[in-house]
């Protein structure tokens, strides 16, 4: 069964092919990264603007790429939330035409699930249950995942996500957006040790998470640094963003070693955009192995947004006989908890 996944949340133009809900025939992403950078962040209006200008070519692009028309198409998959209204709903308006014209089933699919399941799209995939950690610009948070829509809520942050720290600590250190690839890029010249940031772990055993204070402490930090010739000799730009970046790993680690303490499961899936993190893949390796938990984690194109991930969550939401109608609306919120449970 072919379906085709589309993802507007945000700023990325995405759409997908994916056969049997595993198999990826094409998967197109248009990126809106050089029209958002001059402002250190997504513009929610231009963003829109821009799905609505890319949208058509980019399905065209992935269709053609997967050697398949429209008639090859057994049901569409787009995410409904959580997102940028106005983003969410140029994909929805372009499914809702798609499935009325081909007459196919059409599913509405939470993002989160999208990134939960992306790691299906790969060969090396682990068994149910594990924990799976969403972590990107506009989310952190950690899940118990016990089958294909089966998703338990375990810790969130509680302010900023830990993306969302990388584009803003790279916005005070003046080197660009996104923030997540520049600082990374910046601290393997760094010293990790150099700085000690906060490490916010909040109550003892909670698996929230919170990262508005390690941004505040680095702000404080630069605004002391720049005026200062004594603190610049004794730490460099590269120090700061290497110090920064290894604060936010280890509070990701340590909340999902005691989730994995908590729950008793073998396997760890990272996905979302940080999860592209060298850094963070190494460290969380290095906290498992020893405990003999596996580690998973998509390549990259399938951890920032994309529509395969979308596709492979439609997939098994159809042949469960689930079924959107042309009623169906997007969330700017869509708790996870809200989605309707698929049998085990």
């Amino acid at each position: 069964m072919n379906i085709l996944g589309i993802d507007t949340s945000c700023d990325d133009t995405s759409a997908a092919v994916v056969s049997d809900g595993c198999r990826v025939l094409a998967s197109v992403v248009n990126s809106q990264v050089k029209i958002h950078h001059p402002y250190g962040g997504v513009v929610p209006e231009l963003a829109s603007r821009e799905h609505l200008r890319n949208i058509v070519p980019v399905v065209s692009e992935a269709l053609s790429g997967a050697k398949l028309d429209m008639r090859d198409i057994r049901g569409v998959a787009v995410t409904i939330g959580p997102g940028l209204i106005g983003s969410l709903l140029v994909g929805l308006y372009y499914a809702k035409g798609f499935a009325y014209v081909r007459k196919i089933p059409m599913v509405g699919i939470n993002h989160l699930e999208g990134h939960i399941l992306s790691i299906f799209l790969e060969e090396d995939i682990p068994s149910f249950p594990f924990v799976a950690l969403t972590v990107s610009g506009g989310h952190t948070s950690l899940y118990l995942v016990e089958g294909f829509g089966r998703y338990t809520l375990m810790g969130q942050t509680l302010d900023d996500a830990a993306g969302e720290a990388f584009d803003k600590v790279a916005k005070v250190l003046h080197l660009g957006y996104p923030g997540g690839v520049v600082i990374e890029k910046l601290s393997h010249s760094g010293d990790k040790e150099k700085i000690h940031f906060p490490r916010a772990h909040l109550a003892p055993g909670s698996l929230d998470f919170s990262f508005s204070g390690i941004k505040t402490s680095v702000a404080l930090y630069v605004k002391k640094w720049e005026t200062s010739a004594q603190e610049k000799d004794q730490a460099s730009l590269a120090d700061i963003a290497a110090s920064f970046q290894e604060a936010v790993v280890d509070v990701l680690v340590q909340k999902v070693m005691v989730a994995v303490e908590k729950t008793g499961v073998s396997s760890v899936v990272m996905a979302g955009g940080v999860a592209c993190n060298k850094v963070l893949r190494e460290n969380m390796k290095a906290a498992a192995s020893p405990k003999g938990i596996g580690v998973f984690y998509p390549r990259p194109a399938y951890c920032t947004d994309n529509g395969a991930m979308i596709a492979l969550a439609g997939y098994h939401r159809i042949i469960h006989g689930e079924r959107a109608d042309l009623s169906m609306d997007v969330k700017s919120r869509f708790p996870i908890d809200d989605l309707a449970p698929l049998p085990g």
